[in-house]
């Protein structure tokens, strides 16, 4: 009998998924002009995450809105991507992204700064589970482009964990040392 609750306890904790918090983004309503009049339908932008380096966007339409959001919400979880946040909190370093005319630049920030982004954008990043950065959206204001090009920026970033691994080194070969670094800027200040 006991045996049985173990492979069920097992069980149970692996149908569970890691719960997802999901932010709606836009709503679009279109309409399609028929012989009777007009039909009504709605587009839905949803971007999902877990907040701990996990994040996904989705668009879905229906004629009624909560369906257009769940549709969404689904596609959102099927295209996660993992991004690795340095201290939990920030990238690892600035980058930029696009997707057509959209353009967006983000950069890491010190401990306190918050989310500094637009409106799309800093729904990425609170599903990401970032808190601090710093962000600017140029061109184009589609929140579909804005999203995409954010999200295009985060899949280019690179930790330096994975970075000492392709490399065959270890990570504190390639992260500057804290002296070297104080001792350079020293110098600067010096012949300045």
């Amino acid at each position: 009998m006991a045996r049985d609750d173990n492979r069920g306890g097992r069980r149970n904790q692996r149908d569970e998924a890691p719960e997802f918090a999901d932010r709606l983004v836009a709503i679009n309503r279109v309409s399609k002009t028929v012989k009777g009049g007009k039909r009504f339908g709605f587009a839905a932008l949803v971007v999902v995450g877990d907040q701990k380096g996990r994040v996904g966007f989705g668009k879905g339409k229906a004629k009624e809105v909560p369906e257009a959001i769940r549709k969404a919400t689904e596609q959102a979880k099927r295209q996660m991507i993992r991004v690795q946040l340095r201290e939990g909190r920030t990238l690892h370093h600035d980058m930029a992204g696009r997707h057509g005319a959209g353009k967006v630049v983000m950069r890491t920030a010190p401990e306190g700064t918050g989310i500094i982004a637009g409106g799309p954008m800093r729904a990425v990043f609170e599903m990401l589970g970032v808190k601090d950065v710093v962000a600017k959206s140029i061109g184009s204001q589609n929140p579909y482009n804005m999203i995409r090009a954010t999200l295009d920026g985060l899949r280019k970033e690179q930790s330096p964990r994975s970075v000492a691994q392709r490399r065959g080194k270890k990570v504190a070969d390639i992260l500057p040392k804290r002296d070297d670094a104080a001792e350079s800027s020293s110098q600067v200040a010096e012949e300045a």
